[in-house]
């Protein structure tokens, strides 16, 4: 019988937090309580288009409107996944956006003999060589959709690589992606993650 994933809230010592799906339990987790909350064993995520911490380049940016970057997906590796993984999703999230967050990017169905992915996986049909699909992102097209925030405090950006315990999840392309983020949730054996940055 397959988990179900419920919506949670947890409390913290500023008050109690808001509800959050089980795939962004561990952010809020995070944010609750410091960044040893959560015990990550060794699976471990690296980028030559990033590193942790830092400003996302202009090749990563969207390109739309006013921001003008290249809107390639990151190049992505990831290591020493769970025992039992059977397939990967990844994700990326602007948790300072407005109300519940943006998402960027979502995508499953990797098989577990993946283990990195190329710049631009999304645009070049490398994810769809694999068999993976992509959620709309909420600039509402298919695939990757790059930081693109307002003028002002830059935003941090999640960029989640999942191990899960099935590579079907019975999820079909340009599906939204909080349909992604659930079903992801309901099959994570752990995860590794990074945080970038990106302002205007």
């Amino acid at each position: 019988m397959r988990s179900r994933c419920l919506v949670v809230s947890i409390a913290s010592p500023l008050g109690r937090l808001p509800s959050f799906p089980c795939a962004m339990l561990g952010l809020a987790l995070l944010a609750a309580h410091g960044p040893h909350a959560l015990a990550e064993g060794a699976f471990s995520l690296t980028s030559a288009s990033f590193r942790a911490g830092g400003a996302v380049a202009d090749a990563q940016v969207f390109n739309q409107d006013d921001c003008k970057g290249g809107n390639r997906s990151p190049q992505l590796s990831w290591h020493d996944a769970p025992p039992g993984t059977r397939g990967f999703a990844v994700t990326m999230f602007d948790q300072d956006a407005p109300g519940r967050g943006w998402w960027h990017w979502s995508v499953a169905g990797i098989p577990a003999t993946v283990t990195s992915l190329p710049e631009n996986a999304s645009s070049s049909g490398f994810l769809s060589k694999l068999g993976a699909v992509e959620a709309r992102n909420d600039f509402d097209t298919d695939g990757y959709g790059g930081p693109c925030p307002p003028p002002g405090k830059p935003h941090r950006y999640i960029i989640t690589v999942y191990a899960l315990s099935t590579v079907d999840l019975r999820l079909a392309q340009g599906r939204p992606a909080l349909m992604f983020d659930h079903e992801i949730g309901t099959a994570t054996l752990g995860f590794a993650r990074m945080v970038v940055n990106y302002g205007r």
